[in-house]
């Protein structure tokens, strides 16, 4: 690049800012505009919840479930005679570190049987001492009742190694799921 003269001249660059000023002389600037007003969030849409709420409206007007202690909204407990109420007040809390879990939503019964009864089998052999079994709240179930969380309790019940079961803390899944003490011996 070649320079030209009139870039180097001190004296031509003082007559151009005196020349802007002059042109600029009466002119105010722009006052700041206020930004626009935010609207306010929409909530989201809990499509699901609601469907949840219709299922849930539905079934209770159509003819009782099968056995009216396993009920959707239903906790789950049981413990055997040896396990101790601090044992179990420990296990609702959530306090025992969930070492594996398998979800059982999407499959039949007899498909969730045979996939629980491996689930224990492999947890027993790895020594693993609790774990979740989320079986799902049975919305969908129809007049039938939470078909896979009687049929998880039931297995459950069934197990030897199983010491103890409670419906997880809400966050963990409340009584679509359940915190299982197995024995490690």
């Amino acid at each position: 690049m070649t320079a030209r003269p009139e870039d180097d001249d001190p004296a031509a660059d003082a007559e151009e800012a005196r020349l802007f000023r002059e042109a600029v002389r009466g002119v105010t600037p722009l006052r700041k505009r206020s930004p626009e007003p935010r609207r306010p969030k929409v909530p989201p849409d809990a499509r699901f919840t609601r469907a949840d709420r219709a299922a849930v409206l539905r079934e209770s007007l159509e003819a009782e479930a099968a056995d009216p202690e396993l009920i959707g909204g239903e906790a789950l407990a049981f413990h055997r005679a040896q396990v101790q109420p601090a044992v179990l007040r420990k296990l609702r809390r959530g306090e025992y570190r969930v070492q594996r879990e398998i979800d059982l939503h999407g499959m039949t019964v007899a498909e969730a049987k045979l996939a629980l009864r491996q689930f224990l089998i492999n947890a027993l052999e790895q020594q693993v001492r609790c774990v979740r079994i989320i079986h799902g709240k049975g919305l969908r179930s129809g007049h039938r009742g939470p078909v896979l969380k009687a049929a998880v309790s039931a297995v459950l019940r069934r197990t030897g190694a199983v010491l103890a079961y409670v419906s997880a803390r809400q966050v963990d899944g409340g009584t679509g799921a359940l915190y299982v003490l197995l024995s490690t011996r």
